[in-house]
């Protein structure tokens, strides 16, 4: 058992999975988190219906992460400001998978957060795929 699983009695709270996803997003490298800056990172317990939907999803637990804004490469400095690009992790989902492949919270956390990241440097999700074959 790891450091991050002895450290709940009972399930991670959305509260304790925002600290972990903080935590990752400060030991990313200072330029990519200045690249990413306002982009705000919320907790939710499950994407809702119309999400599911629009990814094409019949099952909520199927998607643990999602970008929503517009990518960096989509972006101009003439485009009027809207609302600020959204990171969001779904706290059910997450942790289906946490308790499903055994992985440390903390890395999964860090590796949902690190996809949805991606995405809004515009990576599609086979960009992120061969990336992550890579490593």
């Amino acid at each position: 058992m790891t450091k991050t699983e002895m450290r709940w009695g009972a399930p991670p709270s959305a509260e304790d999975l925002a600290e972990l996803a903080e935590t990752a997003f400060a030991a990313i490298p200072a330029p990519l988190r200045e690249a990413v800056r306002g982009t705000v990172i919320l907790v939710e317990e499950l994407p809702d219906d119309e999400t599911l939907e629009a990814m094409g999803l019949e099952h909520p637990w199927e998607l643990t992460g999602l970008y929503r804004g517009t990518p960096l490469t989509e972006k101009s400095v003439l485009d009027a400001p809207m609302e600020p690009d959204t990171i969001l992790l779904y706290r059910e989902p997450i942790l289906v998978e946490w308790v499903e492949s055994g992985e440390d919270l903390f890395r999964l956390v860090r590796n949902v957060l690190i996809h949805e990241i991606a995405h809004h440097f515009g990576y599609s999700e086979e960009g992120i795929a061969r990336l992550e074959g890579e490593g």
